[in-house]
């Protein structure tokens, strides 16, 4: 029953979005496409809310091809103002993602597959055992560059540690 209501959750609330910024969504498309050619949505495999692989739609915001951390005018733009997330309210209504739910997780390479060391699988409940904190860019504003290995090597400490909470 409550996945029932969250679905119709997602559903209605994600269409309304959808149609007030529908003007937003399609400026920033023209935007995008007369600044740089290339395809205007960038296409992220992801692994969904149900443990299948899906398509996340964001708008593209940097230069093609692509080079690190290089945006382009409309790009920094949009990614400041978050607008390049709004395509991801068609995977919502598509059912791979929720507005409340967990966020979705890149789909991992043949190679990380291959390389992921055993400790870090996902146990269970689907959760790693331990991860780095942070990685959303709201998170790491006005933080030093250490900070997030600092975290993750308190993390790693504590639950590798003799004693237990």
């Amino acid at each position: 029953m409550a996945k029932r209501i969250t679905r119709a959750f997602d559903v209605g609330l994600s269409s309304a979005l959808l149609l007030i910024t529908l003007p937003v969504i399609a400026v920033t498309a023209i935007l995008v496409g007369l600044e740089s050619p290339g395809p205007v949505f960038e296409r992220q495999p992801r692994i969904g809310k149900t443990g299948r692989p899906f398509t996340r739609l964001r708008f593209r915001t940097r230069a093609l091809p692509p080079e690190p951390a290089r945006y382009t005018r409309v790009g920094a733009v949009i990614h400041r103002l978050y607008i390049d997330e709004l395509p991801q309210l068609l995977n919502i209504l598509r059912g791979h993602m929720s507005l409340g739910g967990p966020r979705s997780t890149p789909a991992p390479t043949r190679r990380e597959r291959r390389h992921t060391p055993r400790r870090s699988q996902p146990d269970r409940r689907g959760t790693l055992r331990w991860h780095p904190k942070g990685g959303d860019r709201r998170q790491g504003a006005g933080r030093r560059q250490g900070d997030s290995w600092d975290t993750m090597r308190f993390v790693l400490s504590r639950s590798f540690s003799a004693t237990s909470d």
